[in-house]
């Protein structure tokens, strides 16, 4: 009899420690019953995502998207902040289950990771000096043009000018030095760009040449996630019944182009 009492209390200890270790980082659940989901984002991507440095908390106009997002799909959130190549890598892992960042949707990336619908037209634009002579991205043949770590403009100008590319993990990092004339110019995603300028230089840095590259932006997965349908449904739903529009308002001051 004790020898059975002790191997029913062995197997009643162990069950018990699978169970506290069955939930991992990325995923777990709440009292209420939700899943909460770690989304990978940015720290620094103004205005989609950024660490309000008052309160430490996450805010941006991704931020509140798939907060929205969350909430029409029945889970829960919790964010964890990387320099971007990370975010991608992570994805390509699964070691998260959701990212957000303002990431293009390429037919590369979509190779080794699933996306969302996009929810977010963008582009690529160059910023230079308010004094350069540079005109677009025909005239950066040669010159030093700053991008950001795993990013599409920092593929952009690798495969289509003879520019020496330096690349960041932090693209306020490339602003920074173009101001103090370490850069010739900075190729990125036109919303951070026009925003960088307008928040950070607008006597010292101007937008120049067309937007290239005109890539939508997607929610990321690792690849064939079952989190991608419900994610789309819950966009689906925000878009129609206005909450999107107020979210991007909110942000951007505009309503969103149809």
């Amino acid at each position: 009899m004790k020898k059975r009492l002790l191997a029913l209390l062995a197997l009643v200890l162990s069950t018990g420690l699978l169970a506290a270790c069955g939930t991992g980082d990325s995923t777990s659940g709440d009292s209420d019953g939700e899943k909460t989901y770690t989304v990978a984002t940015d720290a620094n991507f103004q205005p989609f995502e950024y660490k309000n440095p008052e309160s430490g908390e996450m805010e941006g106009f991704d931020i509140d998207l798939i907060k929205a997002i969350a909430d029409e799909a029945g889970f829960n959130v919790e964010f964890k902040t990387m320099e971007f190549d990370g975010l991608l890598a992570s994805m390509r892992s699964g070691k998260f289950p959701i990212g957000i960042a303002g990431i293009s949707i390429t037919d590369k990336r979509k190779e080794t990771i699933s996306f969302s619908d996009s929810y977010y037209d963008s582009g690529l634009i160059l910023a230079v000096p308010k004094d350069s002579d540079i005109t677009s991205i025909d005239d950066v043949s040669g010159l030093k043009v700053g991008a950001r770590q795993g990013s599409t403009a920092e593929a952009y100008l690798k495969e289509n000018t003879d520019a020496e590319v330096v690349a960041y993990p932090e693209i306020v990092t490339a602003y920074m030095n173009l101001e103090k004339g370490r850069l010739d110019a900075v190729l990125y995603d036109l919303p951070n760009v026009t925003y960088y300028i307008k928040e950070n230089a607008p006597d010292k840095l101007k937008t120049v040449g067309d937007v290239l590259e005109g890539q939508p932006y997607g929610i990321a997965f690792p690849k064939d996630s079952e989190l991608v349908d419900p994610v789309n449904e819950a966009l689906s739903t925000l878009k129609e019944d206005g909450t999107y529009d107020e979210i991007y308002k909110k942000w951007f001051g505009t309503e969103p182009p149809q």
